[in-house]
């Protein structure tokens, strides 16, 4: 009898997870494609004439959208605190479809002249927006449900349905480079992946429904009004500073691995986009297998000794295995550099996402989770491909991306000294 009730609890989970999850996924399935279809996008909807200029209004459209951040952060963050956690996952799915819809569906840049960008960069406002408190909101939730001593597991979830979603784009992306000509991806393909992301929203939106609110937020005598919430982070000001540090390089890294990849590989290191395409789907698997294993390893070992690794590899390793990868590029080599840094990606990830949800206060959690992660993602993150782009025309080093990587894991490992300094998170959260 405890068996089968245990298996149920089991599944019970297991169905929780896959509900909280499924906008998680719609959000990180268009943050990939947009990324992977960079170029083909600059192509369709940016004025042509300079190659470089019309990829980097491309990038920074794909970085503008993370500005918005902060402020969704703000208004969708304290939303969910007072309203829910439920409420506020169902209201970022619809912004995020919205917009998603609008990129999908714009007239390209030759039909409606410089009208395609702008309504591109509404798109990417709106989804921007919505995006501020989606992963806060979904992480708090896990938090909150996951039993005594598996938060790490759980939690852990939030990044591994991203991973899967990388992975199904990626795996969309080999498909079409093998069935369109770079002619047509330039001229409608690219539209294909985004055009599927809204056929699943209807989906998303029916599984996501079924959510139940947390115990925790039920049990609470009384919610916060937007003013105590803002109070109470202007008064927790030390914990959102180091918090964003502690975001600095998951922000850099995901963005570098994954956004950014494929226009690395083809326009940088002259390789088949068909590789790019390849590389990304490795490194979504590797992303997913590492996230819940590391998750709970954390669980046993304690999030500081985790992040604290994870900081010193990429410091000590980033740039000399970039260095190598540039020196003779090749498929292989790609494969080998990316994977290695999906796998810090995974481990760090595993025990940072966790590490938030214990560090903030019970009555400002989904608000100030959500604004330490748009801050860290808008000023570091959202601009990664762009400012990589910028480095190697100026340094005309294809390596400098890695100490651009470095430098945003020199920044976490000084705030996992500052932020665990005293007892370990686990000890002072209200839970």
């Amino acid at each position: 009898m405890q068996s089968g009730t245990s298996g149920k609890t089991r599944e019970s989970s297991a169905r929780t997870i896959l509900r909280v999850t499924s906008g998680n996924f719609l959000e990180m399935y268009d943050f990939s494609v947009y990324g992977f279809y960079a170029l083909s996008i600059s192509h369709a909807l940016f004025p042509r004439g300079n190659e470089f200029v019309s990829l980097m209004l491309s990038f920074a459209t794909f970085g503008v959208g993370f500005l918005m951040r902060p402020i969704g952060a703000l208004v969708l963050g304290s939303y969910i605190d007072r309203r829910g956690r439920r409420a506020g996952l169902l209201l970022t799915l619809a912004l995020m479809a919205a917009g998603m819809l609008m990129i999908t569906f714009v007239p390209g840049y030759d039909t409606i002249g410089i009208a395609a960008p702008v309504i591109v960069v509404i798109g990417r406002l709106l989804q921007g927006f919505s995006a501020g408190a989606e992963l806060g909101g979904v992480s708090v939730y896990l938090a909150e449900i996951a039993p005594p001593g598996r938060r790490g597991f759980f939690v852990s979830w939030q990044s591994a349905s991203q991973q899967a979603a990388v992975v199904f784009a990626a795996l969309l992306g080999v498909g079409l480079r093998f069935a369109l000509t770079p002619e047509q991806m330039n001229s409608w393909g690219w539209r294909i992946p985004f055009l599927i992301g809204c056929l699943i929203i209807p989906v998303l939106f029916v599984i996501r429904k079924r959510l139940r609110e947390t115990k925790e937020f039920e049990s609470r005598t009384r919610h916060p009004s937007s003013k105590e919430i803002f109070a109470s982070l202007r008064d927790n000001a030390r914990i959102i500073g180091g918090a964003i540090m502690l975001v600095t390089l998951t922000a850099v890294m995901f963005n570098l691995i994954t956004a950014y990849t494929p226009t690395f590989g083809s326009r940088v290191l002259k390789l088949p986009a068909i590789d790019s395409f390849i590389v990304t789907m490795a490194v979504g698997i590797v992303n997913f297998t590492m996230l819940p294993i590391v998750g709970a390893i954390s669980d046993k070992v304690g999030r500081r000794a985790v992040l604290t690794v994870c900081a010193v590899l990429v410091i000590l390793t980033a740039y000399p295995a970039m260095l190598w990868l540039v020196q003779t590029p090749s498929f292989t080599r790609l494969l080998v550099v990316e994977v290695w840094y999906a796998m810090i990606y995974g481990s760090y990830q595993a025990g940072m996402v966790v590490a938030l949800t214990e560090i903030m206060p019970a009555n400002i959690r989904g608000t100030g989770f959500s604004l330490v992660w748009s801050l860290a993602q808008a000023i570091f993150g959202g601009f990664t491909p762009f400012i990589c782009t910028a480095l190697i025309q100026v340094t005309q080093n294809r390596a400098v991306p890695a100490l651009w990587l470095s430098f945003a894991a020199l920044i976490a490992l000084l705030a996992t000294f500052r932020m665990f300094a005293r007892p370990a998170p686990e000890t002072r959260a209200a839970y």
